[in-house]
């Protein structure tokens, strides 16, 4: 009787397939108690020795079997405090949905003499192969254990698996299991943290976990700080030259060599030189071959990143559809760094079954008649996985929507990287115009080659360039001054968050799409279309469980749930932080922290270490430790300043309280100050606190919802309601209300500018009244001490006036709980007062150094006005002093408009240079 191999697959697809490649089609199946989608298959096969012919159950997992918890006495979010659970002991269980999974294998073990894994050969894979091993040596401790290695279920690269067998590699077993325990006490004790301190601080945050992640944090950090670059953002004029010349019908644009300035002035004395030197010079010309390089063997980022700009998926989505793919056999695995194809795999061979493709047959068919050019190499291999590329040939029909779009992208890329660079020629003309030089530039395209087949890469012809010839002299027909401003950066796409996570160390290529979709489903940030029109994230918030608020480890190969985001042409995502998210960044940022939990370093370090344990270089409790006494540190310090980050978390909680922001508004962080210290003023308008002298001389409208500074006189002072009945406005700002007028002053008389000003404050009075009346209504409506009836008989005004002293008895004790608060808020504000003393230090650095700047540029400007007018050269300088004096002063647009300066400028200057002088001060 043959010997008995146990086979287990880490997903029930890779079971069956493998199943029918090693048994040629003649297999028995057989169902499982307890779980519907694991069967067992059974068959024979002749493997390698010494096991030889053997008879062969084949079988699976559904992902990770074993979970990791903490003993039950420390699962309760108020068993401990959140720093003991960086200590507290972790047990190793099989999940009970798994549990029936797990007895199949242990019952399976009891007949077999070997255990042979299949699963991926990944760290995960090592790890869910370690669980599998665990599960069968309950059943037989005289198994001998070996693992396939594959990264396709092509029949032949599954047969040379089965052939060939190998150990499992303990250290990425260790790697991954150091990352659990991590994942675990980092997550549970910051999750409860934060949940805890900040749950009462208002309703939509009573009954939310706030949950945090290693890679969660520092992914959501990335987003908050290209968000805080957009609001911040101060544009800056600059000013370019442009010349054109027109030859044989055919418009020329010479661009400037400087490209652009930021100083007026400069750039028309540069112009006008231009102007004098009346023609100019072709100083270089020339034409050469150009090529647009074929692109890499495709990795796991570069698909995520490039589904995203090119088929309007997001990354989780398209990793989903790569897995189907890879369970049905159309490609390889598709969780790989690698970007070089190993020498000995046969590459013709993959495209001869492309070959029958309407889409891309014809273009296979070519590279096999001779076009076939051996593909670039990366510089990334991770010696388990060749690039992603197509196994076999699939049809269109038998495919998915999402699934056509993803297959015909590998192919299309393999196709591609098997190709030719596409060849062109580039023409380079450089011209002399006085002292400047400028250039155009023009491509001519010659041969497309991998351009045909790889339509996702651009490189078109430009307009053809007329003949110019070496030191020609030619008068430009056109030359003109443009101007522009900088312009903010966008919002974070998801193929530039991915890009920064993968140049930062946030997560692998595997696990990136996943912390990308959790942090939406925390409801930490928004994304939306770039073309316009918000979409949340996927998932309602989630409420407390029994694992200290970190949730269930979700097993690969089973459901994630993620962001939903609808495939077709909706153009590429960006990400908005929720005010929610914002806070938490931004507190942890202002705690002081040497390390911000907002920014990558601890993670990048973690990943560090865990490669080293992979290297066998370190072992697991060792980087364990280290790891957690660093954010042992970090937590510490956070539970120490609690009240800073309950201070920018005030602020959410009171932003819930306004209405939400259309979905037209620039950003869903409205209610947030542009400015990122949180304690200084709001800058919603809603709020009845000015931000700016122009606002403060508009009255404001009482919303029902809005809220006042305790302090009127303070702007720092937290956003409290009044009572239950807040006064109106114009109690707290009469001077932003004012009184109604009639008829306009007699001063207004034949002034039409104070006529206008005046006209605008009876409106406004008007408006004002208009509210006041609102308000009073409102007040009478809302009110919790309504009239007594004048009919009433006494026992029901006893009644009420009781209900009234335990009213103002409850009023009383919040009042108390408000004071406490504010000696918190009033300790975190020590640390604000000094960021501000900083930051006021640097603005005044920045101040200074923008200063000599000027100072510099203009004495540049003298030394160009010196050639041309010496004799004005001392006056010139008195003058460029007067104008630094009274600018540090703050008054010289003042002063120039009331014509203290323009007189002198006027008597010192004349014609041209006196114009120049008057441009730049404008």
């Amino acid at each position: 009787m043959p010997q008995k191999i146990l086979c287990v697959a880490e997903k029930p697809a890779i079971a069956k397939a493998v199943a029918n490649h090693l048994a040629g089609g003649r297999v028995n199946t057989r169902s499982i108690q307890g779980n519907q989608y694991i069967k067992n298959y059974e068959f024979d096969f002749t493997f390698s020795q010494p096991w030889g012919n053997c008879s062969v159950t084949m079988t699976s997992v559904i992902g990770h079997l074993n979970g990791l918890d903490f003993e039950p006495d420390y699962r309760k979010w108020n068993s401990c405090s959140p720093e003991h659970l960086f200590d507290a002991h972790v047990i190793e269980t099989v999940d009970d949905e798994k549990k029936a999974v797990a007895d199949n294998i242990t019952q399976q073990a009891r007949y077999a003499k070997a255990l042979f894994i299949w699963t991926d050969c990944d760290r995960e894979g090592e790890h869910i192969g370690s669980e599998v091993r665990q599960a069968a040596l309950k059943g037989n401790q005289r198994l001998q254990v070996k693992r396939a290695r594959f990264s396709n279920t092509e029949r032949a690269h599954v047969l040379a698996a089965a052939l060939n067998p190998i150990d499992l590699d303990e250290h990425q077993v260790n790697a991954v299991a150091a990352r659990i325990e991590l994942d675990l006490r980092l997550g549970a004790s910051f999750t409860r943290f934060q949940t805890l301190e900040l749950q009462g601080m208002g309703e939509s945050l009573t009954e939310r976990v706030i949950s945090y992640g290693s890679c969660q944090f520092p992914t959501l950090g990335f987003v908050v700080d290209r968000y805080f670059r957009v609001k911040n953002f101060v544009p800056e004029q600059f000013w370019s030259i442009k010349v054109i010349h027109r030859r044989d019908e055919i418009d020329v644009t010479f661009l400037w060599r400087r490209h652009r300035l930021f100083d007026r002035m400069a750039v028309i004395i540069l112009f006008e030189r231009c102007l004098s030197a009346r023609t100019a010079r072709v100083s270089k010309l020339q034409k050469k071959p150009t090529s647009k390089w074929r692109p890499l063997p495709l990795t796991t980022v570069e698909l995520q990143k490039l589904g995203s700009m090119f088929l309007h998926m997001n990354s989780q989505q398209v990793m989903k559809v790569a897995e189907d793919l890879y369970t049905k056999g159309w490609i390889s695995y598709p969780r790989t760094e690698t970007d070089q194809f190993d020498k000995g795999i046969d590459l013709k061979k993959i495209i001869e079954k492309q070959v029958q493709s309407q889409a891309w047959g014809t273009y296979a068919q070519n590279l096999l008649n001779g076009a076939f050019r051996t593909p670039r190499a990366g510089r990334n291999n991770d010696q388990a996985h060749p690039p992603i590329h197509p196994v076999n040939f699939a049809t269109p029909e038998s495919l998915s929507l999402d699934g056509r779009r993803v297959y015909e992208f590998v192919v299309r890329r393999f196709l591609g990287c098997c190709s030719e660079d596409a060849k062109g020629e580039a023409t380079t003309i450089e011209i002399t115009y006085g002292d400047e030089s400028f250039h155009a530039n023009g491509l001519l395209v010659l041969q497309r080659n991998y351009l045909e087949v790889y339509t996702y890469d651009r490189w078109e012809s430009s307009q053809q360039l007329p003949t110019f010839h070496l030191n020609e002299n030619f008068e430009p027909t056109e030359a003109n001054i443009t101007d522009g401003e900088t312009g903010p950066p966008g919002y974070l796409t998801e193929p530039e968050l991915i890009s920064l996570m993968d140049a930062n160390g946030i997560g692998t290529d595997a696990t990136m799409a996943e912390h990308i979709s959790k942090i939406q489903e925390r409801m930490y940030v928004e994304v939306r279309s770039r073309s316009g029109g918000t979409r949340t994230g996927a998932g309602q918030p989630t409420t407390r469980g029994a694992r200290g608020g970190r949730g269930s480890r979700v097993g690969r190969g089973g459901d994630r749930d993620g962001a939903q985001a609808t495939s077709g042409n909706s153009g590429i995502l960006e990400f908005i932080p929720t005010t929610l998210g914002c806070a938490l960044i931004e507190g942890y940022d202002n705690m002081g922290l040497a390390t911000s939990l907002g920014k990558p370093f601890l993670r990048k370090e973690m990943e560090m270490k865990m490669k080293e344990i992979c290297a066998g270089t370190k072992v697991k409790r060792e980087v364990v430790q280290e790891v957690l006494e660093g954010y042992r540190e970090v937590l510490v310090t956070a539970v120490r300043q609690v009240g800073v980050l309950r201070a920018g978390q005030d602020q959410f909680s009171e932003a819930q309280l306004l209405p939400r922001p259309s979905k037209n508004t620039d950003s869903v962080c409205a209610f947030l100050p542009t400015h990122k210290n949180f304690s200084t003023r709001m800058s919603n308008p809603n709020f009845p606190y000015p931000t700016s002298d122009s606002q403060a001389a508009q009255p404001l409208i009482y919303q029902p919802s809005a809220l006042f500074p305790s302090d009127p006189s303070n702007p720092s002072a937290p956003f409290v309601l009044d009572g239950f009945i807040p006064q109106h406005p114009s109690h707290y700002y009469p001077h932003l209300f004012p009184q109604p007028t009639a008829s306009l002053p007699a001063s207004a008389s034949g002034n039409p500018s104070l006529a206008h000003f005046y006209h605008a404050q009876i409106a406004a009075a008007q408006q004002w009244s208009q509210s006041q009346h609102e308000w009073q209504t409102a007040s009478q409506h809302a009110s919790p001490f309504p009239a007594a009836d004048a009919d009433a008989d006494d026992s029901m005004s006893d009644a009420a006036e009781a209900d009234g002293v335990q009213e103002q008895a409850r009023l009383d004790a919040m009042q108390r709980q408000r004071n406490n608060d504010r000696e918190v808020e009033a300790q975190a504000g020590d640390a604000y007062r000094e960021q501000e003393r900083v930051d006021a230090m640097q603005r005044q650095r920045n101040a200074d150094r923008e200063r000599e700047a000027r100072v510099g540029d203009l004495n540049r400007l003298w030394d160009d006005l010196s050639a041309h007018a010496p004799s004005m050269v001392a006056r010139a300088r008195r003058f460029g002093r007067e104008v630094l004096r009274c600018e540090s002063e703050g008054a010289v647009w003042a002063a120039w408009r009331e014509g203290e300066l323009a007189g002198m400028g006027a008597a010192w200057l004349d014609g041209r240079w006196r114009g120049l002088l008057l441009c730049r001060l404008m």
